[in-house]
């Protein structure tokens, strides 16, 4: 049976992360991140909460080789101690990391950069990232 069984399934996803390459960027967003029409977005939202940015993240960390993280400074002003420790977590799965939390408006201005973007439903207050490869 040659059909995928495990991992990421949506085809979209696949073909978006396939793409990327050595120094490239990727976005994960929450629900209500801006478009950006010069960027691909794969928009996996279903409903409020699902799928998650970490959902997205720990599937993905496990054939994708990230070398760096890029986060709002104001996700950790903006949500609780447990939502915090929840990402650093993730994060810290991820050997040889490297987490760089920045001023969301200096997020925004990388964004542009990215590969493509993939769209969540997660309602996480600046729980966006942005993964470079490695």
């Amino acid at each position: 049976m040659p059909m995928i069984q495990s991992g990421i399934l949506n085809p979209h996803v696949l073909d978006l992360v396939a793409r990327i390459r050595h120094t490239n960027t990727l976005v994960i967003s929450d629900w209500a991140f801006p478009f950006w029409p010069q960027i691909e977005t794969v928009d996996i939202s279903l409903t409020h909460g699902i799928p998650t940015v970490l959902d997205v993240l720990d599937l993905l960390k496990q054939n994708f080789k990230i070398g760096q993280i890029w986060q709002a400074e104001e996700f950790t002003t903006n949500n609780s101690a447990e939502t915090i420790a929840r990402f650093d977590s993730s994060f810290a799965e991820i050997p040889d990391i490297a987490v760089a939390r920045l001023p969301h408006i200096d997020f925004k201005k990388q964004v542009p950069q990215a590969i493509g973007l993939i769209r969540t439903g997660d309602p996480t207050p600046y729980g966006n990232i942005i993964l470079e490869s490695a």
